[in-house]
């Protein structure tokens, strides 16, 4: 019994099993206390944003055919690699400066990314062609 759920807890890990929640795994924060302070009830706002967009992208996706849910698929994935680049930074400045107005800047993290560029280009030649074809 031991040996089976050691090797069904390494495949679910192998399959990506839980993702640590990005706060767990960043490091401390440096400046001043207050500054610390501040910025952590900033940092945590981020990740609420990441968190909101994650789920918008995650509910698009359960509505798409294949393709498409491929390529939101995708975009989650850089979402995720922004949240974590965000939320690995240590200095309390860096959320204080960059962050205290969350507006839309996660949705241009993504945008500016050369990754969701490929992504959108090869949707768009997807759909011409299927215009195309009879």
């Amino acid at each position: 019994m031991h040996e089976y759920l050691s090797n069904s807890i390494e495949a679910w890990e192998d399959e990506g099993g839980a993702v640590l929640a990005a706060s767990a795994v960043s490091s401390p924060m440096t400046g001043t206390a207050a500054q610390v302070e501040w910025a952590g009830r900033i940092k945590d706002q981020v990740n609420n944003e990441f968190d909101r967009v994650n789920r918008l992208f995650r509910s698009i996706a359960d509505g798409q055919n294949d393709d498409k849910r491929s390529d939101t698929e995708a975009i989650i994935a850089i979402l995720e690699d922004k949240r974590a680049d965000v939320m690995g930074r240590g200095e309390a400045g860096y959320f204080i400066h960059d962050w205290q107005e969350i507006g839309d800047q996660v949705k241009l993290l993504i945008r500016q990314d050369p990754r969701y560029q490929s992504i959108k280009a090869g949707s768009r030649r997807r759909d011409q062609t299927q215009r195309i074809e009879p």
